[in-house]
């Protein structure tokens, strides 16, 4: 995402940290300049975005930096965090004369390399339409969701159909082939009728067909933070969410199966061990 900001603004003054050297030296070497630390990246920024791996990271962040920004800077979350974190982090925000966007993201790393995420933005439409052209950098669907916390909601319930969805497609690639089906064709054939989707041809094909589950791709603690997130907010509005509960039973067994790790799909291969 930084290096599509880098190559696409190649007028803007962009300015990056992270804890990860590696993470840093890989937009510096393409002209981004290295802050020596969050707060003084905020310090220097007019816009300041965060991608960080969960609402207590984003809250840390929020506390570092909050006396670090300027007048009329516009902070974008573009994690995945829960809504109360999200519209409490807008409000301190607020008060420090600033103003808060969430911005959550969703497709594949691939995406995110190409530049064609898709971003949920829930906040203000003056400061949806100032960002506007820098989240187009990073995304080719850019969404205005609603007030501050809509893009959040729209993403946690946008993972939680996908998790779904990958877990009802694992389950009938297991079934398929033990009952002697290939499993290729089966997802062929899945593409052509009602069962043909986004996870179908993304993650079914390309991770389950594949048994491909590499690390550091979308894990499967990532997957159950969010969908224990999912169930938080269901529950907030008086829903219960029995798919989601049922999912957050399957990543706690691939987390005990010390897949934690690996990328979510992976809960596929609890099926040889049931």
């Amino acid at each position: 995402m930084c290096r599509n900001l880098v190559r696409k603004m190649p007028d803007a003054r962009i300015v990056v940290f992270d804890k990860s050297v590696e993470a840093i030296q890989s937009v510096a070497d393409r002209g981004a300049e290295v802050a020596c630390s969050a707060e003084d990246a905020a310090r220097q920024s007019d816009v300041v975005l965060l991608s960080l791996p969960n609402g207590d990271a984003v809250r840390q962040v929020v506390d570092a930096i909050i006396g670090s920004i300027r007048a009329d800077a516009l902070v974008i979350d573009t994690s995945t965090s829960p809504v109360d974190v999200t519209k409490e982090m807008a409000q301190r925000i607020k008060a420090a004369g600033g103003e808060y966007l969430d911005a959550p993201i969703a497709r594949t790393r691939a995406a995110a390399e190409n530049g064609t995420l898709s971003i949920m933005v829930g906040g203000g439409t003056s400061a949806f339409q100032r960002v506007f052209p820098i989240l187009q950098c990073m995304g080719s669907e850019i969404s205005h969701c609603g007030p501050v916390g809509s893009g959040q909601i729209v993403k946690i319930l946008n993972n939680m159909v996908l998790f779904q969805t990958v877990h009802a497609l694992s389950e009938a690639l297991a079934i398929g082939t033990l009952a002697g089906v290939d499993g290729k064709t089966l997802f062929d054939v899945f593409s052509k009728g009602s069962a043909d989707s986004f996870a179908l041809r993304n993650h079914g094909c390309k991770a389950l067909l594949a048994d491909d589950f590499p690390p550091r791709a979308f894990s499967t603690d990532y997957a159950r933070k969010d969908n224990a997130y999912a169930i938080a907010l269901a529950e907030s509005v008086g829903v219960t969410p029995k798919g989601a509960r049922l999912l957050d039973e399957v990543f706690d067994l691939a987390q005990q199966q010390t897949l934690g790790e690996f990328y979510f799909p992976v809960f596929h291969k609890l099926h040889s061990t049931d």
